[in-house]
């Protein structure tokens, strides 16, 4: 059991050391306080957003998952954030058309730097980790389905996350006090 876990992570370290630098810091250059950020995202990538929009949230960021009952329209000067490991799931792709439509930044999360998602983005982040669709040689992954890319995914938008906190000097107090 023990060398599944350790080859689990071994993947995601692989996947880790391919996240680029550049492409983190371009993503938060993007992100101020002084706009509202919209998150979109399906199925467990889905999920790994809906941690990062929380997580905006608590370091006191106006954030709305798009789909829920509470989501106000989106505005020009808002960001738009697509997670698709794909880069192809028909609600995230509507949901960039509509944010690029509205005049928000569109920012995407995906591993297929060849996808509409990335294609509709203004910044695009790429954790190159395995997905579904992956076959063959491109498969990459032990891991069933995208399992690699979402465990990866949730990681990356956490150290994210961890970097605004840095730059935007919130500390573990502050956020605790926006925790429900």
């Amino acid at each position: 059991m023990v060398e599944v876990l350790n080859t689990i992570l071994g993947e995601i370290h692989g996947v880790m050391e391919k996240v680029k630098e550049d492409e983190m810091k371009g993503f938060m250059d993007k992100i101020e306080k002084s706009r509202r950020l919209f998150v979109s995202g399906e199925g467990r990538s889905g999920f790994s957003a809906r941690g990062f929009a929380m997580r905006m949230m608590h370091l006191g960021y106006t954030v709305y998952f798009v789909g829920e009952t509470i989501t106000p329209t989106m505005k020009e000067g808002d960001v738009w954030i697509g997670v698709s490991g794909s880069g192809s799931s028909a609600s995230v792709i509507n949901d960039a058309k509509k944010a690029k439509k509205a005049g928000c930044t569109v920012l995407a999360v995906t591993s297929k730097r060849q996808s509409p998602l990335a294609e509709a983005a203004e910044k695009v982040l790429l954790v190159p980790g395995t997905v579904k669709a992956d076959a063959g040689s491109e498969r990459g992954s032990v891991q069933l389905l995208s399992s690699l890319f979402d465990q990866s995914l949730h990681i990356v938008l956490d150290a994210i996350c961890l970097l605004i906190s840095y730059r935007d000097e919130v500390t573990n107090e502050e956020a605790v006090k926006a925790h429900w």
